[in-house]
């Protein structure tokens, strides 16, 4: 059914800037605002809103629909020209917005029907009003991080067990199966030494060695909202110099954290990170932005960089993930936090860190929980992460 609430929210918004229509193609955000997975693979789905109201969505026959969505509905067959039907009811004097996803084939026919007068990217409306996630979303956004966690502390134990980056892959999908995930929010990367060194590494068939260090960035959807966490840890032993770059990634994480807060800009979520890492000589080793947005996706707008001036609101979730790579030396460092923004600072959805007391972890920030900040990074071969056992 039609969220009414969300949609008077994207109209408002399309009338303050003087946009009277819009189109709304992205599968994602047609389910954000009706509620209603659609996946209609290279046939034309589109919602129409107007700022006067008479709604509807264009859908094809293929997805018949059981339940009231709450909007009218337009049907058509596949040998009907879906956008000359959209093109009816679209008011041809005035602007509209276009989503960012549109295939050119159905804005480029929308045009020589002379559909609206002037064409925008409609997206930011919608994307800006899906960064603040109401009470119901942060929910699934804590438990979806909650499984995380858990997930996190199954997979650890593997690493040193001789499986190839593909093999613990395929253990971190199981993991998540076995939790009650839906399905990865992304492809995991478990990188061993060089592997870890490349920030977007693909999974190979590489096997870990004593000493090598491993990135494990993993995430899986839960009730519709992704999770996304990533840690270090280290085979067998940590070398002094590994040490050292850990603890700076740690410490920069630990400061863009603390910037995450209500009237704060983006770029000073990545700048607290950013800068520290360039103290310490290392900024040209750290080649990414410090996080990004999520919720119905891994990846949403708006993104933390040192570029992005958009003011921190209530309810906003972003990742923190602060990350120095060096090729030259097989080594890469990586720490991924999510957090949620709250009235006094932010809540951090991730409560799991090697080698550090859970039970001192503070969610709510103007303290820094510390687990962000773990005595030693953890060694899965030689250490348990936690207990000091030997590991099996």
């Amino acid at each position: 059914m039609m969220d009414q609430n969300k949609v008077a929210r994207v109209l408002e918004s399309m009338k303050e800037q003087g946009i009277p229509q819009m189109i709304v193609s992205d599968p994602v955000a047609i389910f954000y605002l009706i509620g209603k997975w659609i996946h209609p693979g290279e046939r034309l789905l589109a919602l129409y809103l107007n700022v006067d109201g008479n709604h509807r969505l264009v859908i094809n026959r293929l997805f018949p629909q059981e339940e009231d969505l709450g909007v009218e509905l337009v049907w058509y067959d596949d040998v009907e020209d879906g956008v000359e039907i959209l093109s009816r009811f679209v008011e041809k004097d005035k602007a509209i917005g276009i989503d960012k996803t549109w295939p050119a084939r159905f804005l480029l026919r929308l045009q020589e029907l002379g559909g609206g007068s002037r064409y925008v990217n409609g997206s930011p409306i919608v994307d800006y009003i899906r960064a603040v996630k109401d009470e119901k979303e942060q929910e699934r956004m804590r438990e979806s991080s909650r499984l995380n966690d858990i997930a996190m502390e199954r997979i650890i134990p593997w690493v040193a067990k001789g499986l190839t980056e593909r093999e613990l892959d395929a253990k971190m999908r199981q993991i998540y199966k076995e939790l009650g995930c839906e399905d990865v929010s992304f492809d995991p990367i478990t990188a061993y030494g060089k592997g870890a060194a490349d920030p977007h590494h693909v999974t190979d068939d590489s096997k870990g060695k004593r000493g090598d260090c491993v990135i494990l960035d993993i995430g899986a959807f839960k009730d519709n909202y992704a999770s996304d966490m990533t840690r270090t840890v280290f085979i067998g032993e940590v070398s002094k110099r590994a040490k050292e770059i850990y603890d700076i990634v740690v410490e920069a994480n630990r400061r863009g954290i603390e910037a995450a807060r209500p009237g704060n800009r983006m770029c000073d979520v990545d700048l607290a990170a950013r800068n520290y890492i360039e103290e310490k000589g290392y900024g040209k080793y750290f080649t990414h932005r410090t996080g990004h947005s999520i919720g119905l996706e891994d990846h949403e707008f708006p993104d933390v960089s040192s570029v992005n001036q958009d003011i921190i609101k209530v309810g906003q979730c972003f990742s923190v993930e602060p990350g120095i790579y060096l090729p030259q030396e097989n080594l890469g460092v990586r720490i991924e936090d999510l957090v949620l923004i709250t009235e006094d600072g932010c809540e951090v959805l991730n409560h799991f860190t090697e080698g550090a007391d859970r039970s001192s972890r503070k969610n709510h920030l103007n303290r820094i929980p510390a687990t962000l900040q773990p005595r030693e990074p953890a060694r899965t071969e030689c250490w348990a992460w936690r207990s000091g056992r030997r590991s099996s």
